[in-house]
């Protein structure tokens, strides 16, 4: 019997290795996973590169992450703020890496990642910084119909901690308004993901239509209490 309901956060996320690749979903404060965010860092793993769209809000969830000194990358496509304090000192102090991807490429990364393509060109960052790589040398280039194209790579997860709103034993999820952002793009793009939920269903209780990740891309189902988030968008406990 398929059960991916795991009963704590800790036993979800036991084994992460050093070294690994984390997506993480959220845009701004929805749909951020904090539980789960809060669990790797007490999971203890190191050296990690973390994709998310930006590096964290004041000093919890990924910014918290961050200020543990366990992440040595982060790969996003809006990385300062108001906010963001935590990154801005350690980047600014040498100590965490930058890749800044455009965040409709960062989308497209990860889809290719979870659609099995190799990789792809996109009109965006043409002529700019954003076409070179890591070592300063360019990106493949090419002209398709007269406009010119940079090729990108897929980004793969070795993990992603993802936030949705209900799911049932085989891992089939649905999502709440904007919390659904990068969710399902990386749960696809990931070796093993782990999902947080407000609500755990019976088989069948999901509308098949409404399922927008289907269990075959989540490893582990937990649930969290619902509390207000950061920016309100609970007014009260459910």
């Amino acid at each position: 019997m398929i059960n991916k309901i795991t009963p704590s956060i800790a036993e979800a996320l036991a084994g992460v290795p050093d070294g690994a690749t984390v997506l993480i979903g959220g845009f701004g404060t929805a749909g951020i996973p904090n539980e789960l965010i809060e669990g790797l860092i007490d999971q203890g793993a190191r050296d990690l590169t973390v994709v998310n769209n930006n590096a964290g809000n004041g000093d919890t969830g990924l910014a918290a992450l961050l200020k543990s000194g366990r992440v040595r990358k982060i790969i996003c496509s809006f990385p300062r703020q108001a906010d963001s304090h935590v990154f801005d000192a350690l980047y600014r102090g040498g100590k965490i890496e930058l890749e800044l991807v455009p965040q409709g490429n960062l989308a497209e990364r990860l889809r290719a990642a979870g659609a099995g393509v190799g990789a792809f060109f996109t009109p965006t960052g043409f002529g700019t910084q954003l076409a070179l790589n890591a070592d300063g040398s360019p990106k493949e280039t090419r002209v398709i119909e007269g406009r010119p194209y940079v090729l990108e790579y897929p980004i793969r997860g070795d993990l992603a901690l993802i936030k949705a709103e209900r799911g049932d034993r085989w891992g089939n999820l649905t999502y709440r308004k904007a919390a659904r952002n990068f969710g399902p793009v990386m749960a696809t793009a990931a070796a093993r993901t782990v999902a947080s939920v407000h609500e755990i269903v019976p088989l069948g209780a999901l509308d098949p239509e409404a399922v927008v990740t289907p269990g075959i891309h989540v490893t582990h189902v937990v649930q969290i209490e619902r509390v207000a988030t950061q920016a309100g968008g609970f007014k009260v406990v459910a």
